[in-house]
């Protein structure tokens, strides 16, 4: 049984089928245990009674909406049989019905300390709610226990409950009830233990003793592989290009999905078995045809690498091509539309608002001026300096250039111009 220092909880409302990212800041992580549950209504079609009878009765318009039908072509649809669980509007539904779930349970469980070993410990319940796809953490198991039911009396007046069927407690770093880790949006989220070089340390300087790595599940990865067989089975006597334009949007997308986790490993696999399939399609297509021929004729082994291409400009993205980038976590309360275009071009280094050479500058500078080390509002007036000033052979690139504070501009050049006059009169 694990110590109350090491349990965390899962709660999953519904399967874990939808098509949502998440990047969960592996260093928030202690030694945890998961829960997970589905409620039985969300197995098949989300029904307007449900919502109409509980959560939209004060919203006529959307409860309207959800039996208005669909018109197409001039003829009328009527919707007997609600949204289905996969459909457009099905995250919207289901952020609708489940909203008020994370203040319930910090209203019902708020944060406390606790003295060990002569310290304060301080236990505080986080809830990641995805849509219909939630993560409930603390380390606390009989906090978390609490946590559950609070959830259970929440979802009853919507005739909801978590499926005992599928729920489990599982420890994140030790096998509990056996299992470690637990799949979550199809990334498995696990901890190892690992010595103080490779793990984090806390204020003290005492190392966690664990890192956490979050990668891509073997669902994931199944499901993937299924998806890639089933295209090139369905191009068996197709061109190379045909085949190598239905596949680079699905390697591209799936690898960019898992582009901000532990994803190296996954996808050289990947690279692996799909060069596998890509092999036994080639060779299918010239049973008479020598291996040497093969490779030469689809993978132009004569350009020095093995790239399976129709020609220089039709090549098959490759899933190690796809960069491995951190993530970095949006503010809890931020939004693209709430006209903080700082915080959203240091974020993403683009915005509409802003030309992109500032916002590669304001995420290269994290939205800081350079000259004041202070953090750039959205009030302030920002201008773009040289650097090394052209006056004195510098030249007009994004790596001579930075972002100050108007102010502060006004001292740099001052600063620039009292060097060049320094200059001027020591060679006169």
């Amino acid at each position: 049984m694990p110590s109350a220092q090491e349990v965390i909880g899962v709660y999953k409302i519904v399967d874990d089928n939808s098509d949502f990212r998440i990047r969960i800041d592996e260093h928030n992580y202690k030694k945890r245990v998961v829960i997970t549950g589905t409620p039985p209504w969300c197995s098949d079609t989300t029904r307007n009674t449900f919502q109409g009878e509980w959560m939209l009765v004060k919203q006529g318009t959307l409860k309207g909406w959800l039996k208005a039908g669909i018109m197409e072509k001039g003829k009328l649809f009527p919707s007997r049989q609600g949204t289905p669980q996969g459909g457009c509007v099905s995250p919207l539904l289901a952020n609708i019905s489940l909203h008020g779930m994370e203040h319930t349970l910090q209203a019902a469980l708020p944060p406390y300390r606790q003295k060990q070993d002569g310290k304060w410990v301080y236990y505080r319940l986080n809830l990641i709610r995805y849509a219909d796809d939630l993560v409930v953490l603390h380390a606390d198991l009989g906090q978390l226990l609490k946590a559950k039911a609070v959830l259970e009396a929440w979802l009853q007046p919507m005739n909801l409950e978590l499926k005992a069927g599928k729920t489990r407690i599982v420890h994140t770093l030790k096998a509990y009830k056996g299992a470690a880790g637990f799949d979550f949006l199809g990334c498995t989220i696990r901890q190892f233990p690992a010595g103080k070089t490779h793990s984090r340390a806390y204020r003290d300087g005492t190392s966690f003793g664990f890192c956490t790595r979050i990668y891509p599940s073997k669902q994931s990865l199944k499901t993937h592989q299924q998806a890639l067989k089933g295209v090139i089975e369905q191009h068996q006597a197709a061109p190379q290009q045909a085949l190598i334009d239905k596949l680079n949007p699905i390697i591209q997308g799936w690898a960019n999905y898992f582009a901000g986790n532990h994803s190296s490993a996954a996808f050289v696999k990947m690279n692996h078995l799909t060069f596998l399939k890509l092999w036994s399609w080639a060779k299918r297509r010239h049973v008479n045809k020598s291996r040497r021929w093969i490779a030469h004729k689809y993978w132009k082994v004569d350009w020095g690498k093995w790239d399976f291409s129709a020609s220089k400009d039709t090549r098959l993205s490759l899933h190690s091509g796809v960069k491995i980038k951190p993530y970095i976590k949006v503010k809890g309360r931020k939004s693209p539309y709430d006209g903080d275009w700082v915080y959203w071009a240091t974020h993403m280094a683009r915005h509409p608002e802003v030309g992109t050479r500032t916002a590669i500058l304001l995420k290269k500078q994290q939205g800081k001026c350079n000259w004041c080390s202070l953090h750039f509002n959205r009030e302030d007036q920002l201008e773009t300096d040289h650097i090394l000033p052209l006056s004195k052979g510098g030249k007009d690139r994004v790596d001579n250039l930075q972002l100050l504070h108007r102010h502060c501009h006004h001292q740099k050049t001052a600063s620039d111009l009292y060097e060049v006059k320094e200059n001027k009169e020591r060679y006169s």
